[in-house]
């Protein structure tokens, strides 16, 4: 009977998705792992207590360093990044970025970030970063290698990817902005929740590091707040232990959600992906709209990339209108039925937000603009909460 690793071998993403991180010897023959709380181990000798303590990470140790729930879950992770040697998880996506910055980068550290980044990983360079020493510098994200190479400095000691923006939507050129950050010795991060390490492989991208914001797609259903951090082998040690040294894990509870999101995350991600695109081409057809922000359409910045780099869209997307005004936004979005206002996305409800523009978009903005998350519901209700919300702000 083949091993785990070697059912595994080869086996495409939706098989991935159903069986990584199923070790019989964490399952005892049940389908899913047991949800193992814990925080103190009992050994049964001061020996066996001093072996757990000479390799903590290979066993049972102490609650903060997982339990079987949590290895399950970042195996399976691992698994989804062909050539990360490990995953951490962390309670949030914010300490998921903010721990790999941290891993990286020491005082005096100048940073790279695109200028349309999600706004915490902003937040977190340029305000805690500025606190504690690091130097940060936004560059235009559609920046090629030899641009992002402009850049660069002796003491630059990380390049941030996001790709596509998630409010912007711009896609990145991965392949050659890691190659120029590789040949000057700079590590890259990218935040590819967009894709979800299904759509988009991080590390075979090039990626030294692949982080994931796990409460949106992974989790699926609104329910959960948690990060993950896949590395290459080079720097997985140092990612581990500056997690540790953070106190920073996750709940078994949470990994088990996280689990279970995880196996139907394909099917989730196919219908989210069809009904954006019938909706986002409809938008695009509509007389007030101005453009629609969707890495699939031709019209969106970097859609070369995405043609190129990625295997599919997700339910993630932007538009602006022709028109604009102080109350454009709220006639826009109070009255609908089927999008709700909230932050995140990746859930199986639709959400609508009014998008602030970034600090650099080109063209600038005609309109009001807005993201929408597209969830499972049927796109016929959803578009005629769209055509509705346009008529209201009709001139």
């Amino acid at each position: 009977m083949p091993t785990e690793s070697e059912a595994q071998a080869g086996a495409r993403p939706d098989t991935l998705l159903a069986s990584a991180g199923r070790r019989p010897e964490w399952t005892h023959g049940l389908v899913n792992p047991p949800v193992a709380r814990g925080s103190t181990v009992i050994y049964a000798s001061v020996a066996e207590m001093e072996q757990a303590a000479r390799a903590p990470d290979s066993r049972l140790f102490y609650g903060r360093r997982g339990t079987q729930t949590a290895w399950a879950l970042a195996e399976a992770l691992t698994a989804l990044e062909p050539g990360a040697a490990g995953t951490m998880l962390f309670p949030s996506g914010v300490a998921a970025i903010a721990t790999a910055i941290l891993a990286t980068c020491r005082p005096g550290a100048h940073i790279l970030i695109p200028d349309s980044a999600y706004e915490p990983t902003a937040s977190f360079v340029f305000g805690f970063g500025r606190d504690h020493g690091f130097t940060a510098e936004a560059y235009d994200p559609l920046a090629d290698g030899a641009a992002i190479a402009r850049h660069f400095r002796p003491e630059t000691a990380l390049l941030l990817l996001e790709s596509p923006g998630s409010l912007s939507f711009e896609v990145q050129d991965i392949p050659a902005l890691t190659a120029a950050a590789r040949a000057a010795g700079i590590p890259t991060l990218l935040d590819n929740s967009w894709a979800a390490s299904i759509f988009l492989k991080g590390i075979a991208s090039g990626c030294d590091m692949v982080m994931q914001s796990l409460t949106k797609y992974v989790g699926g259903h609104s329910d959960l707040l948690m990060g993950s951090v896949s590395a290459t082998p080079a720097l997985f040690p140092r990612l581990r232990q500056t997690a540790h040294a953070l106190g920073q894990c996750v709940s078994a509870d949470d990994a088990a959600l996280a689990l279970r999101g995880l196996r139907t995350l394909a099917v989730r991600l196919r219908h989210q992906e069809a009904s954006a695109l019938a909706l986002a081409h409809r938008l695009a057809a509509h007389p007030l709209v101005a453009r629609v922000l969707h890495p699939a359409l031709s019209s969106c910045p970097g859609h070369q990339h995405w043609a190129r780099d990625f295997t599919g869209s997700s339910g993630l997307f932007g538009f602006e209108l022709l028109v604009d005004g102080p109350d454009i936004a709220a006639r826009f979005c109070d009255s609908m039925h089927h999008f709700r206002l909230g932050y995140s996305w990746g859930g199986y409800e639709s959400l609508i937000i009014p998008a602030r523009a970034p600090r650099r978009l080109s063209p600038p903005p005609q309109g009001a603009r807005f993201r929408v998350s597209i969830g499972l519901e049927d796109p016929e209700d959803l578009w005629a909460d769209l055509a509705a919300a346009l008529a209201r702000v009709s001139p």
